[in-house]
């Protein structure tokens, strides 16, 4: 598949028609897999704040909406199952040793 660009915009040039339709469903799908990995991170950040701040009600309810979350990206194949469980376990593990650290 050539390549052009212009004016820094990468414009694909294929020849061939499925091509031109995979382009733009790649093109569809790594625009959702983007929307889901921000929706991840954002719950994560969340659940960081909520620990940071010592606040432990505020994290485990963070805590359930970030597993919601990782779960579903998990669910869709934008995360690797072991990649899921590994974010999981090292939010709820931090938000247990909220009370610890103390």
């Amino acid at each position: 598949m050539n390549r052009v660009f212009l004016q820094g915009e990468r414009v694909n040039m294929a020849n061939i028609k499925s091509q031109k339709k995979r382009i733009l469903t790649n093109e569809k799908a790594a625009a959702r897999n983007k929307a889901v990995k921000t929706g991840v991170k954002t719950a994560v950040k969340k659940v960081r704040t909520a620990i940071e701040s010592g606040d432990k009600e505020a994290a485990a309810e963070a805590l359930v909406k970030a597993t919601a979350t990782i779960d579903k990206a998990k669910a869709k194949g934008v995360l690797k199952k072991n990649t899921a469980s590994r974010k999981v376990s090292r939010l709820a593990q931090a938000v247990n040793g909220i009370g610890a650290e103390a």
